[in-house]
């Protein structure tokens, strides 16, 4: 098998592995002896979730009506027969997104606590969910997300400012129902936290406005007076986790990045290339977690230390960008990929950076290709790729190369997905 095939199989196996059918299969609750059974969601693999679970649902409990409502974003819904399956913007929140938002509370608002709420959520939810606190407007909640993704946060922070500048986010989805929740997530962020995940609409956490307020300073946010006074004033408070109103809710990591490398791995074995996963959860500037994969990768192929020949670096985790030029086209994979590319000029070594739900960044495709020839291509062509890594234009430069991977919505998102092949 070429590189390029073994590390997109390694890709296709890790996806597989984040498939949320074998999680929801093993956790999925009876329904209640006399109640309803309703089911919300939010978050890019949201829809195929949503499948997922009718499927299992009719076959386990094929007299149990279900219902609900998910919110995914444009172009990743899918068929369902009782779930409806709303669609919004993300990364930048629209106003589809703001009425999705306010159709989730009104459907767990109606639920007594006789009843069964199942909440499906995934990466992505965060954007898909605007809620804006009635004295912010959609607008606000615009520029607060663009704030953010140029702020080069890692997403952890970011989530706990925007779940105390939010009516959703931050527990508040569960709180204002009284039905049993219980959480099904798929998680994309690094440690698995199932409270930063999508910022948490249905699961609380100790994080406070202060710790906010302490974020917005630590990053230099250049948010808004109305935002700041927000996040100054007492209703900026989310619910308290301790709050007995949580009591009799729970929670299930149903797929993380962790398991779906292991997968990865299992493929490498299987062809004869020893892998070495070096974390789960790395975090950080895309380019500069490049220079670190890349001077590992470098030891591997000059020295053959501290790895043997053949052997193929693994990692996940969801590392970030600071924008340069708010017009570049990428992602934080073609950031890394494209980092990676000129730090291994010349070197036989071949990657594959990529996002597990399929989309990496503003473009359609989920990552790139590269190997010890990618710097020298762009020079043959007249592309300076340091001066195109600093203009945050990851995109054209791959669509130029023509390395861009493409998958297409994958129903599932367990974050970054990286594996450097040395032989």
């Amino acid at each position: 098998m070429e590189d390029r095939q073994l590390l997109g199989a390694m890709f296709a196996a890790a996806v597989k592995a984040a498939d949320p059918v074998t999680g929801l299969r093993a956790h999925l609750p009876d329904p209640p002896a006399d109640g309803r059974t309703v089911v919300i969601g939010t978050g890019k693999g949201a829809a195929q979730m949503a499948a997922a679970l009718e499927a299992i649902w009719s076959e386990m409990h094929p007299d149990s009506p279900l219902s609900g409502v998910v919110v995914t974003r444009y172009g990743y819904g899918c068929p369902t027969n009782f779930i409806e399956i709303l669609e919004a913007a993300h990364p930048v929140p629209d106003k589809a997104g703001l009425d999705a938002a306010a159709r989730l509370i009104r459907t767990v608002s109606g639920l007594s606590e006789k009843d069964l709420l199942i909440a499906l959520i995934s990466g992505g939810g965060s954007a898909l969910l605007p809620a804006p606190p009635r004295d912010l407007t959609l607008s606000d909640e615009i520029a607060l997300n663009e704030i953010l993704l140029a702020s080069g946060a890692p997403i952890s922070a970011m989530n706990v400012v925007r779940k105390h500048l939010s009516t959703i986010k931050g527990g508040r989805l569960a709180a204002a129902t009284r039905a049993r929740v219980v959480s099904m997530i798929v998680s994309d962020i690094p440690g698995d936290n199932p409270a930063f995940v999508a910022s948490g609409p249905t699961i609380p956490d100790a994080t406070t406005r202060h710790d906010a307020l302490d974020i917005v300073q630590q990053y230099r946010l250049p948010l808004t007076e109305t935002m700041m006074r927000h996040l100054r004033s007492p209703d900026a408070d989310a619910p308290n986790p301790g709050d007995p109103h949580f009591a009799r809710n729970e929670y299930h990591v149903i797929a993380s990045a962790g398991v779906s490398l292991e997968a990865a791995a299992d493929v490498a074995r299987m062809h004869g290339v020893t892998p070495h996963i070096l974390s789960d959860a790395i975090e950080g500037e895309a380019r500069e977690v490049a220079l670190m994969h890349s001077a590992l990768a470098r030891e591997v192929a000059l020295r053959n230390r501290p790895f043997e020949r053949p052997a193929v670096l693994l990692s996940g985790g969801e590392t970030t960008v600071t924008l340069r030029n708010k017009s570049g086209k990428g992602g934080r994979n073609g950031e890394f990929a494209l980092a990676l590319a000129l730090a291994i000029d010349g070197q036989g070594i071949t990657a594959l950076a990529a996002d597990t739900d399929g989309i990496d960044g503003s473009e359609n495709n989920a990552g790139a290709y590269v190997d010890g020839s990618s710097a020298r291509r762009l020079r043959a062509v007249g592309f300076d790729g340091r001066a195109i890594l600093d203009s945050n234009n990851s995109f054209e430069a791959f669509s130029l190369l023509r390395d861009l991977f493409n998958t297409g919505p994958t129903g599932t998102n367990v974050n970054d997905f990286r594996a450097i092949l040395i032989r």
